[in-house]
């Protein structure tokens, strides 16, 4: 499993990796995508929706059932990363790499773990 440091964590296995004070991109852990197993298909949110930390952001489909994705921080959808729309697969294969959404800006964060704590809440969540 990934934990890569520079990233902040939700407990329900989310990410938000803070490109300044006022902006932040949100994904899935390493973690998340595991559990859920395949991807095929994500409900991407659209550009100025308003999002609140710790609520829905939008879904994705696995193999396995539909599941929410909540974002990490409060603020507007600045932008999405419409290629996920033809290969929701590449959350399945980078996951942080692959982004959902772009908050800007950020008005607040949500109850977010570093790294190392994020790593033990998973091997305790296991």
């Amino acid at each position: 499993m990934n934990f890569p440091t520079e990233l902040k964590y939700l407990r329900t296995h989310e990410w938000a990796k803070l490109l300044d004070d006022t902006t932040a991109l949100v994904g899935i852990s390493d973690f998340a995508q595991d559990q859920l197993g395949d991807l095929v298909f994500i409900n991407l949110p659209q550009v100025g929706d308003t999002v609140t930390a710790g609520d829905p952001l939008c879904d994705v489909e696995s193999v396995k059932a539909v599941s929410d994705v909540n974002s990490p921080v409060s603020g507007v959808v600045a932008e999405v990363n419409e290629a996920l729309l033809d290969a929701p697969e590449m959350l399945n294969q980078d996951p942080y790499g692959a982004w959902i959404a772009k908050i800007q800006p950020v008005t607040a964060l949500g109850d977010l773990l570093d790294a190392a704590a994020y790593e033990t809440f998973t091997e305790e969540e296991g």
